[in-house]
C-alpha cells in the first residue's frame, strides 16, 4: 500500500513539524492495518531557510518514519518561497485483512483513537493548549492500528480523520458502506480548549468546505461548538473504525472512544 501526504508548516518548531508530516503521512497505512516499511521525502524549501533548520526537520521525520516501524531511503527537494514538507509511504499488509472505508453495518459502534480539535487549537489555543495539540498530531497511529488489527474480526471499515473532519470522513464510510453515522456530540473526544474555541465562534477555513462536503446528507440537532469540532480538519488525527460490540472493551482499553454508531437508513451523518 502506497501514500503521499505533504503541507506547509503547522508548527514554528522544525522537530514538531518533521514529526508531525511524518505522522501524518504514515496514517493512511495505519488506517489499511498495514506496516509501514519505506518512505521518501517529499520537500519544497526556501533558499534562505537555514540549514540546521532542513536538517532538523528531515531528522524528525526520519526519527517518526523509524518509530513507525520503517525506514527514510533519501527523497527530492526542490526551492519553494514557502516551506512544504512530507513522505511518500509505503507499507504492506495482508490481502485478507485489509481495512476499508466501506464495510461498516447496522449496529456497528463508531470508535475514534484521538481527539478532535487541531484546526482550532492551532489557530486560537493558548501555548499550553497548542503544546498538548502538537503532542497529538506528533503521536502515530501505530498502536491504534495494531490495537485494530488484534480484533480484526470485529473490525468492518476504518478511515483516518484528517482534512475533511470527523463528519466528512464519516460520511465517505456511510456513503460507501450504505449506512448512517450517528455522532454522538457529547462523546467527542477534544484537545483542551477546543471545545471552548469553538464555543467562541473561531473557525478555520476548511470549516466552510467540510460543511459543503457533507452537504445535504448531514443533519445536526448537537449545539453548533459540537457540529464545529466534526467539521474541524485535522491534521495527524485518529483513526475512525466501526466495530462490533464485542471490541468495544479492548478498544477502549487501547485508548479508542466511543463516539457514535452506525446504524440502517439512507448513508448520512447525524450529529445529535
Amino acid at each position: 500500500v502506497s501514500t503521499v501526504d505533504f503541507f506547509p508548516p503547522l508548527a514554528d518548531d522544525a522537530d514538531d513539524f518533521g514529526a508531525i508530516a511524518a505522522s501524518n503521512a504514515c496514517s493512511d497505512v495505519f488506517a489499511m492495518g498495514g506496516r509501514v516499511v519505506l518512505a521518501v521525502n517529499v520537500a519544497a524549501f526556501p533558499e534562505e531557510l537555514p540549514r540546521e533548520t532542513v536538517a532538523a526537520i528531515l531528522a524528525a521525520a526520519s526519527r517518526t518514519v523509524a518509530e513507525a516501524g520503517g525506514t527514510v531511503a533519501g527523497g527530492h527537494t526542490i526551492r519553494n518561497p514557502e516551506p512544504v514538507f512530507g513522505l511518500a509511504v509505503q507499507g504492506v499488509v495482508d490481502p485478507r485483512r485489509v481495512f476499508r472505508k466501506s464495510g461498516a453495518r447496522p449496529g456497528d459502534v463508531a470508535m475514534l483513537s484521538k481527539p478532535l480539535g487541531t484546526g482550532l487549537v492551532t489557530a486560537a489555543g493558548d501555548d499550553a493548549q497548542v503544546r498538548a495539540a502538537i503532542a497529538g498530531m506528533r503521536t502515530l497511529n501505530r498502536s491504534a492500528a495494531e490495537a485494530l488489527v488484534s480484533v480484526a474480526d470485529g473490525v468492518h471499515a476504518v478511515t483516518d480523520v484528517t482534512g475533511y473532519g470527523l463528519a466528512g470522513h464519516g460520511w465517505e464510510m456511510a456513503e460507501r458502506s450504505g449506512v448512517q453515522f450517528v455522532i454522538d456530540a457529547a462523546s467527542l473526544p477534544v484537545y483542551a480548549g477546543a471545545r471552548e474555541i469553538a464555543a467562541r465562534g473561531v473557525r478555520t477555513g476548511g470549516d466552510p468546505r467540510n460543511r459543503a462536503y457533507a452537504g445535504e446528507h448531514l443533519v445536526a440537532t448537537a449545539d453548533e461548538a459540537s457540529v464545529a469540532l466534526c467539521m474541524d480538519p485535522q491534521t495527524s488525527g485518529g483513526l475512525l473504525a466501526a466495530v462490533d460490540a464485542g471490541s468495544v472493551t479492548r478498544l477502549v482499553d487501547a485508548g479508542f472512544t466511543v463516539v457514535g454508531a452506525f446504524t440502517a437508513g439512507e448513508p448520512a451523518v447525524a450529529i445529535c
